[in-house]
């Protein structure tokens, strides 16, 4: 009986005994895993996955953590440049010894799936992730008090003045229609207004107004 499973982007044809050496897993050394990705079992009953094979599983010994041939990565630009480069690579592999092949009940075996190195679950990306900051609260929006007049009536007061006034402790046309000029120039230093309280004319406004 033979099995074809996939592991780290490639696929296998194998079969009990077979030594292989597949892309890194997460596994040391004597562990036991085992290949639930199955495409195809052959043997006396064929059966072709749609693409897996259900409840089928390859289960198989880890011998050891092993490094690939080295591989070199030459690079030479001639264009503008005259450079080059030469990189060196050896991949990361894992040596494993085919155990069993079961065509059901691999669901229930309670055998290690065997993942990738490279592959971190879902609970664990939760578990790094950094806790996520709390949305900060929007500012509470300045309401005016009871009795309180609106000072949008005042030409040029928008939402954004009529919040600064309020917050400024303004909340009535008889407390602008009283501002001397001194309180103008302190409410335009103070409020950023410049000059637009007595450009707009809000006094007289607030004297029509009150």
């Amino acid at each position: 009986m033979f099995a074809v499973l996939k592991t780290g982007g490639k696929q296998y044809k194998v079969q009990s005994g077979d030594v292989l050496r597949v892309e890194k897993l997460a596994a040391d050394a004597g562990e036991t895993v085992q290949f639930n990705e199955v495409l195809m079992l052959g043997g006396d009953n064929t059966v072709v996955g749609a693409p897996l094979v259900a409840d089928a599983g390859v289960q198989a010994e880890v011998i050891d953590q092993i490094k690939g041939e080295k591989v070199i990565h030459f690079v030479k630009r001639r264009r503008k440049h005259s450079s080059k480069r030469t990189k060196g690579h050896r991949q990361k592999l894992t040596l494993v010894r085919i155990t069993d092949i079961l065509a059901a009940g691999a669901d229930k075996s309670g055998v290690k799936a065997a993942v990738g190195a490279g592959s971190v679950s879902a609970a664990a990306v939760e578990a790094a992730a950094p806790a996520k900051k709390a949305a900060p609260k929007k500012a509470a929006k300045a309401e005016a008090p009871a009795g309180a007049d609106d000072l949008k009536k005042l030409s040029g007061v928008g939402p954004a003045l009529e919040k600064k006034l309020l917050e400024a402790g303004v909340t009535t046309f008889a407390q602008i229609a009283a501002w001397t000029e001194a309180d103008v120039a302190e409410f335009d230093e103070k409020l950023s207004f410049k000059g637009r309280i007595e450009r707009e004319g809000w006094v007289d406004q607030a004297k029509e107004l009150a």
